[in-house]
């Protein structure tokens, strides 16, 4: 018994160790390009969400292959805080997917995500809230399009919960070193900062810095109360199962503008986010696998990623039908 709390307290310090800091991109915009479907793409197909499952039974079998959604870059919502918003600035704030030129010194050839703001022009303080179309599922599986247009899940990745790993979420994270975002500047006073979430839907703000600079650059936050030095950290004991692995998502990117700063219309650029941290919990080879005897993991999150699916697929359904409802413009009956 004692040898075996030595071992767990080597492992715990080993977690805390810089060199077991992890790297990982928490989601980069060059992969979230339209692609799909190939005739008129318009979204991404690797994040392509299938939510006509929630629709009700009036819905027709038309329709319900038309709800799909995804990631994809000009799907984002531009939400401007309650006053500053008016159907005007709200119109005018959106978000669209661009690529950098040929021959530029960073990101050649990649897509990134262009955002406009249009802030008011009065001296009063205001944001803008840049949200994926849907709150980013956690657990979903990786599922391919089949002929007639339905999503599947292969067998091979039911139950593992990897689609959006890197695309929004990333899993086992522990403590947080640092965030970092690749953002273009155009000389603005404004501000920008990050907003995750973890595996316990607590949210976090994190403020990046100031976008009054010109060309790329990397805004980093460093956490402020990591600690470096393994003798000086709290060593605890937590059970090993059966606990979801933490996590972090993206919840959104805010764009601050003071009163006393210029206002009307912002643009500015962001190609990646990434993060460093420690590992929640080491991969290590146990006598008896737990999960093969009682599935609890796989029962939790099976549970978790049903419960999102249905809160998302409530909302697209009812986008779906408000935009089948909206006027189509004079043209739309033009051959």
């Amino acid at each position: 018994m004692k040898r075996f709390f030595v071992l767990l307290l080597v492992l715990l310090a080993a977690v805390a160790m810089p060199g077991f800091t992890q790297e990982s991109t928490l989601i980069d915009f060059s992969e979230l390009l339209a692609d799909w479907p190939p005739d008129n793409p318009r979204d991404s197909e690797a994040t392509l969400l299938d939510y006509s499952h929630i629709a009700g039974a009036s819905v027709s079998a038309d329709d319900r292959a038309l709800m799909k959604t995804s990631l994809a870059i000009n799907n984002w919502d531009v939400e401007l805080n309650s006053s500053a918003r008016t159907v005007l600035r709200q119109g005018n704030t959106q978000v669209r997917q661009a690529v950098v030129r040929e021959g530029a010194s960073q990101f050649e050839g990649e897509g990134v995500m262009g955002i406009r703001v249009s802030f008011p022009t009065e001296p009063f303080n205001a944001w803008a809230l840049i949200r994926p179309p849907f709150e980013i599922p956690a657990y979903a599986d990786i599922d391919e399009i089949q002929p007639d247009g339905t999503m599947e899940v292969p067998q091979e990745e039911q139950g593992r919960g990897r689609k959006y790993d890197n695309k929004g979420v990333v899993k086992n994270v522990g403590t947080l070193r640092t965030v970092s975002v690749n953002v273009y500047g155009l000389n603005y006073p404004h501000a920008l900062s990050l907003i995750l979430q973890d595996e316990n839907n607590r949210t976090q703000e994190i403020f990046m810095g100031y976008l009054n600079f010109d060309g790329w650059r990397e805004l980093t936050w460093e956490n402020p109360n990591y600690v470096t030095e393994v003798r000086h950290r709290e060593l605890r004991q937590f059970p090993l199962y059966p606990q979801l692995a933490p996590m972090r998502k993206l919840v959104g990117m805010r764009v601050y503008r003071d009163g006393a700063q210029i206002g009307g219309d912002f643009v500015s650029y962001i190609k990646d986010i990434n993060i460093t941290y420690d590992l929640a919990t080491l991969e290590v080879q146990r006598d008896i696998d737990d999960e093969a005897v009682w599935g609890l993991l796989q029962e939790r999150e099976t549970a978790r990623r049903e419960a999102e699916l249905r809160r998302l697929g409530n909302i697209q359904v009812l986008r779906f039908l408000e935009e089948q409802r909206m006027y189509p413009g004079p043209d739309a009956n033009d051959n």
